[in-house]
């Protein structure tokens, strides 16, 4: 057990003076599809279209569920292409970040898919997982998809995007970005991985799902509707101390055995994929008056989880930080040697530990931007992360492996572009070969002499003018100059004219000197 991280954290309340704010959770609430503002729940939910560029809003039929399920954004399958769809929001660089998507198909596909698709999420340039929504839906009812991301950036993005085995457009129904407290989940590195939920349960609620305002962070805590014996307390522990601050309610009802033995529960109520996993469990004591020492071992799958836990009624909760786990689970507690009263438990959070997939390098990133933006009609999929995850790399572009991201060729040849060539193509310092030709691009030929690695440069059939910078001469490494069919004008370069090495073509311009044989 030395390679597993453990951490036990019994946290005694009288120290600390925190208070929980009731206010709604700061963030955004974002309605797919919607084209106004809205008030649910006395929370405010934007139309997304200043999120995302991208997809069709459209209208469905849903049950009796949030207004934000009366609409969805779809987007377009292509061929089964794997283009992602990106919603991109200004966020606080270092805060954590809870990210949830929310969906219900409603037919939108059309009456040849009766069932949803079923697509990838990713963040940022990470592969968060596979939605798969099909047995909720046939059940009646909307899914939810959770994780915790660090801001590593002034912007995050969340996107869909099809898989080899998508069916029909991929869509989403709502989008929720909310700012966590520091101390929430704060034994995980959020600088190399994320948290996806995998289960969050009120093992002794049996009504509603609990989330705002009982959650100040507006986590959802499901009720536990398995068989077990159910005890309720008047003693709530203040939760302000504890680090991942679960809400007050979680401890009015508790799983308990009536007699002293073991308290075994299969849970999560669903078959784990091979992975290392984030697990916190929550206790407090309901004793009213009989004094008792509720002493507890608790084990995973028959590995000792810890030991001789003394739950009070001040609460306690214990944390795994990377637990290996696969297939079903079963948690033991079990009556400690010194114990006198039953096992209990109240809550429990179970997620799955993502590696983080890395990011390009935020000069690239910002220098395909300002490219992006000169472009009067830039590929519709250039959202998110240029190049990660690494199936979801942007139309044309090929990147570098290993730690440092960097883009290393672009390719948009006969892409039907319009607009100019930004300046800020020179930023691309990794670049080794620039392909533009056959499209609509018009204005000056940039600067690109900081394109120390360049060794190709295609321009021709488009509509460039004026003259042909001289710096493209000191590129020591060009050895294709494609610039013919613009509207170039003025003398060609000395340092161009006859360079050893470099196939240079100029015809179809107005050059006042001869074009190179």
């Amino acid at each position: 057990m030395s390679s597993l991280s453990l951490l036990l954290s019994l946290l005694l309340l009288t120290f600390l003076s925190l208070s929980l704010s009731q206010r709604p959770p700061k963030g955004y609430f974002i309605d797919c599809g919607a084209a106004a503002r809205t008030v649910i729940d006395g929370r405010r939910w934007l139309p997304d279209g200043e999120f995302i560029s991208t997809g069709t809003s459209k209208n469905i039929t849903a049950p009796d569920f949030s207004p934000a399920f009366s609409t969805v954004r779809s987007f377009p399958l292509r061929n089964n292409l794997r283009r992602k769809f990106c919603y991109a929001a200004r966020v606080y660089r270092g805060a954590r970040y809870l990210i949830r998507t929310a969906y219900y198909y409603g037919g939108v596909n059309g009456l040849s898919f009766p069932l949803p698709p079923v697509f990838d999420q990713i963040v940022d340039g990470t592969f968060w997982g596979v939605v798969n929504t099909t047995e909720d839906y046939q059940k009646g009812s909307p899914s939810f998809y959770e994780a915790v991301f660090e801001a590593r950036g002034s912007t995050m993005s969340v996107c869909v995007a099809p898989n080899t085995y998508t069916e029909s457009d991929p869509f989403v129904s709502s989008l929720e970005m909310l700012i966590l407290g520091d101390s929430l989940y704060n034994t995980t590195n959020f600088t190399s991985n994320a948290l996806s939920l995998i289960a969050r349960h009120s093992f002794g609620h049996n009504g509603s799902t609990i989330r705002y305002p009982d959650d100040q962070f507006d986590r959802y805590w499901e009720p536990y509707d398995e068989n077990f014996y159910v005890i309720a307390s008047n003693n709530t522990p203040p939760v302000s101390g504890f680090w991942n601050i679960p809400p007050s309610k979680v401890f009015e009802g508790a799983l308990s055995t009536d007699r002293l033995e073991a308290l075994e529960l299969r849970w999560p109520p669903l078959s784990l994929p091979n992975s290392t996993y984030y697990i916190a469990l929550y206790f407090a004591d309901n004793s009213d008056s009989i004094p008792s020492r509720r002493l507890l071992d608790i084990h995973l799958n028959d590995v000792m989880y810890c030991s001789n836990l003394g739950v009070t009624s001040a609460g306690a909760a214990v944390f795994a930080t990377k637990w290996p786990l696969v297939g079903s689970t079963k948690i033991t507690l079990s009556p400690a040697a010194n114990s006198n009263t039953s096992p209990l438990i109240n809550a429990g959070e179970i997620f799955e530990v993502l590696p983080l997939g890395g990011r390009t390098h935020t000069r690239d990133v910002r220098a395909l931007e300002d490219f992006k933006n000169s472009l009067w009609n830039p590929p519709l999929e250039w959202n998110g992360d240029p190049c990660l995850p690494p199936n979801y790399a942007w139309t044309g572009i090929t990147c570098s492996e290993g730690e440092r991201i960097r883009v290393i060729t672009l390719n948009l040849t006969g892409m039907g572009l319009s607009g100019s060539l930004s300046s800020s193509i020179a930023n691309l310092t990794a670049l080794s070969g620039i392909w533009l030709g056959n499209n609509s691009l018009s204005g000056g030929i940039p600067d690109l002499s900081s394109l120390k690695l360049l060794e190709i440069l295609h321009l021709e059939d488009n509509q460039f003018n004026g003259g042909i910078p001289s710096s493209l001469g000191d590129l020591g490494r060009l050895r294709e100059l494609f610039l013919q069919n613009n509207n170039l004008t003025g003398l060609i370069p000395d340092s161009l004219v006859g360079k050893p090495g470099l196939d240079f073509r100029t015809s179809g311009n107005q050059f006042l000197s001869p074009a190179p044989s």
